[in-house]
């Protein structure tokens, strides 16, 4: 059994991992999870006993296949969670992330194995982040941001880059959740801002926004 405190580093680790080579340094563990680095160290150490980690001071940490198994568990379970709460309970997908992180940590195979067969084996959470299934393969499929999209084309949202509250509260404000269909009317020049056309009808979006959505063009 692992402490909540342990799967959230293992979880952290894991995040870091899939954004930069080599060994992650306890300073970017630290700013992760809001905490100082001395406590970083302590943990480390602990997870290092467990050998759950590889550590080497002054080197950093990598998680070990064992390390692993439990990071990308905790990710299945948080994401599925995810899912069940948009679409059975109707939340609002800026208000989820904080609720299953608290329902990640619920250790029942039996359970989430259920969860997952009830929900249809989905592939991807409300934010487009993808699920591993019960044997850890994740499901990917290759990201296009709405920024690299030109005029007069037309895609379906599939998930967000960035998922500050901001972000989504301002989506949700706007209707565009995903698998809305949005056709690109209008690029302009100036601050590559786009007009979309869809079922809510006309909208500007800023540059910003446009960088920080998932989408798949339409054929």
């Amino acid at each position: 059994m692992h402490s909540q405190v342990e799967e959230n580093y293992l979880k952290a680790i894991f995040r870091l991992s899939a954004e930069q080579e080599g060994n992650i340094s306890t300073s970017a563990i630290a700013e992760v999870l809001a905490i100082n680095a001395a406590s970083v160290t302590d943990m480390i150490k602990k997870l290092a006993a467990k050998k759950l980690i590889t550590y080497k001071p002054y080197q950093g940490v990598q998680l070990t296949s064992k390390g692993r198994k439990i990071a990308v568990d905790i990710i299945r379970k948080h994401r599925l969670w995810e899912v069940f709460l948009v679409e059975k309970l109707q939340f609002n997908w800026s208000e989820v992330h904080d609720i299953a992180e608290q329902l990640e940590h619920i250790k029942s195979p039996e359970l989430i194995n259920r969860l997952d067969d009830f929900l249809g084996n989905p592939h991807f959470d409300p934010h487009g982040d993808p699920i591993p299934d019960k044997d850890g393969h994740f499901h990917h499929a290759e990201p296009v941001l709405l920024s690299e999209v030109d005029s007069g084309a037309s895609v379906v949202i599939q998930g967000v880059k960035d998922d500050s509250k901001d972000l989504l509260h301002y989506l949700e404000e706007h209707d565009l959740l995903l698998g809305t269909p949005v056709r690109i009317d209008q690029v302009f020049d100036f601050d590559r801002s786009m007009v979309l056309q869809y079922a809510r009808g006309e909208l500007t979006v800023s540059r910003k926004v446009a960088e920080n959505l998932f989408v798949q063009v339409k054929e």
